[in-house]
């Protein structure tokens, strides 16, 4: 049996694969629990106060758990931990082990990634509304975009229908050629993006021409009714209060929404309200609506965004903004 203060993984490989390059993910624990941790092959010598000490050590049971569950130990990973260590969520945490939403047709598995992301899936397979609020590269469309595909394949839904507004982010594209089609389909790049990397640009070719897929703008939604439908509504932020409330009595029966968006980032004239914040005060605490809000633990893009998303409301909370 190895000394009370050591830690002892499997073997080698896996050990490296925890620790990260040059001991990355050692570190990240040492500068959250303040304890020292040496690595010598596969056993970790834990070197601390009592409580950091024991809280280090289920930090690492946690991250073993993870690798051998087949999941890829990353910065974001190791953060998930920790927070589940120092919050006493670590159940939560194994949750997280067993779940998955679907396989992507180059044979990627989507599963959460963050504690964040296992509630917002949590939230859409349990709530017929859902809110997902958060930053940038929190994997609000991603996975929203599983979990609908996920639905259509299992024959919960008889179709997608996904929209997002037709806003400009902050500069003028002037005259677009081509018809009405055309127009729009910049506006909506991304959801496609979402649809090509679930299913491939073939079968998302299919099932729009079958009518089985739909990506609009949100002008279309209007005047219609939605059933058996999964519907996302992406870039909420950028919604009027009418807009919103506009897309949402157009649900359905059998339909289930998600509606996301990042608040910090609308792009609406100055003056004009979110419909996405309006709509998550005058809803907050119904039945069957969740309100998921992602924060910046949940960023799962590249490490630098997490960098990027702190230094921006950093910088918000100390001075106002100009816009309104």
């Amino acid at each position: 049996m190895p000394d009370p203060d050591q830690w002892v993984m499997a073997d080698n490989r896996t050990a490296t694969q925890l620790m990260g390059r040059n001991e990355a993910h050692l570190k990240q624990i040492e500068h959250v629990l303040s304890v020292r941790l040496t690595a010598r092959g596969n056993v970790v010598a834990i070197t601390g106060e009592e409580g950091p000490a024991g809280s280090a050590r289920r930090v690492l049971d946690l991250l073993a758990e993870w690798l051998r569950s087949g999941g890829e130990v990353r910065r974001d990973t190791v953060d998930a931990a920790l927070a589940a260590v120092q919050e006493d969520r670590e159940d939560e945490f194994r949750s997280l082990l067993d779940e998955s939403v679907l396989t992507t047709f180059r044979g990627r598995t989507v599963r959460p990634e963050t504690l964040g992301q296992a509630r917002y899936l949590r939230a859409m397979r349990q709530d017929p509304l859902v809110f997902g609020v958060g930053p940038a590269g929190t994997g609000k469309t991603f996975l929203a975009m599983a979990i609908a595909v996920a639905a259509l394949k299992a024959k919960d839904v008889d179709r997608l229908v996904l929209t997002r507004p037709a806003v400009e982010a902050g500069e003028k594209l002037g005259f677009l050629p081509g018809d009405l089609q055309d127009k729009v389909d910049p506006y909506l790049r991304p959801l496609y993006d979402a649809l090509f990397e679930m299913l491939g640009l073939e079968a998302v070719e299919r099932y729009r021409e079958r009518g089985i897929i739909e990506v609009a703008p949100l002008a279309y939604m209007r005047g219609r009714t939605l059933s058996n439908s999964f519907v996302i509504l992406d870039e909420a932020q950028n919604t009027t209060h009418e807009q919103m409330k506009m897309f949402l009595t157009r649900i359905g029966r059998g339909t289930r929404v998600v509606v996301n968006g990042d608040i910090t980032q609308a792009d609406l004239p100055p003056g004009v309200a979110s419909g996405l914040v309006r709509a998550t005060e005058i809803l907050d605490g119904y039945s069957e609506i969740a309100i998921v809000r992602l924060g910046r633990s949940d960023v799962v893009r590249h490490p630098l965004v997490q960098t990027i998303v702190a230094a921006y409301e950093a910088a918000e909370a100390k001075a106002p903004t100009h816009e309104t």
